[in-house]
């Protein structure tokens, strides 16, 4: 499961046999969210309150480039 970043607690990461279209699965604790990229979507959600998917998803838009750069160069190496 590769790390992309950690931000205030929060883990953004996927998986290493991952699929098209390009997600963050995220966690904190005991919850986890996966989110679509573009168009930023919430596709899961387990656990995480109305507030804390607002910051995420504000990480994720501020930080987009870098998921999908991660994502590109990750795949592209396997």
């Amino acid at each position: 499961m590769p790390t992309i970043f950690i931000i205030f607690g929060y883990r953004f990461y996927f998986w290493s046999n991952e699929h098209n279209p390009i997600h963050v699965h995220v966690e904190k604790g005991d919850c986890e969210a996966k989110y679509h990229i573009n168009p930023l979507e919430l596709v899961e959600n387990y656990g995480f309150k109305c507030n804390e998917l607002k910051m995420i998803e504000s990480i994720i838009e501020e930080n987009t480039e870098v998921i999908i750069n991660h994502w590109n160069t990750y795949f592209r190496e396997k």
